[in-house]
């Protein structure tokens, strides 16, 4: 049976890996405007952090406001982006935050709106074991 979409189309994977990046720079910058653009502005987004889960968009620009960590470094690894269409995409990679010691997933969910790209669900998990 044929794919009902075609995967990985080479201009769709560089649109995603530079909405991905710009995400990356604005997180590692703390670059809220930015952070709160790339999230779908809808009672349906989602975001499961390391110690919050979040439901809608209100609530990941509150959490996003509130946090005081300012910039920070870290070091990505293994990133996979697949897209599935046109409209539709996944990104996932892993991390070394600076400073710390225990190494970071992170899933981002996107959609193509008519305002571009935007994360609809995000996941972001630490490994190894908690203390």
């Amino acid at each position: 049976m044929p794919e009902p979409y075609p995967v990985n189309l080479p201009d769709v994977v560089a649109e995603v890996r530079a909405v991905f990046d710009r995400y990356e720079a604005a997180l590692t910058a703390n670059d809220v405007p930015v952070l709160e653009e790339l999230f779908l502005n809808a009672p349906e987004t989602t975001r499961y952090g390391v110690g919050e889960n979040l439901y809608g968009w209100d609530a990941i620009s509150a959490f996003r406001r509130a946090r005081r960590t300012g910039a920070f470094r870290r070091r990505l690894m293994n990133t996979v982006i697949t897209t599935y269409g046109r409209d539709f995409a996944t990104a996932n990679t892993e991390y070394q935050r600076a400073g710390h010691a225990r190494p970071g997933r992170e899933t981002k969910t996107l959609l193509r709106t008519p305002q571009g790209w935007r994360i609809v669900s995000a996941h972001v998990s630490l490994l190894g074991e908690t203390v």
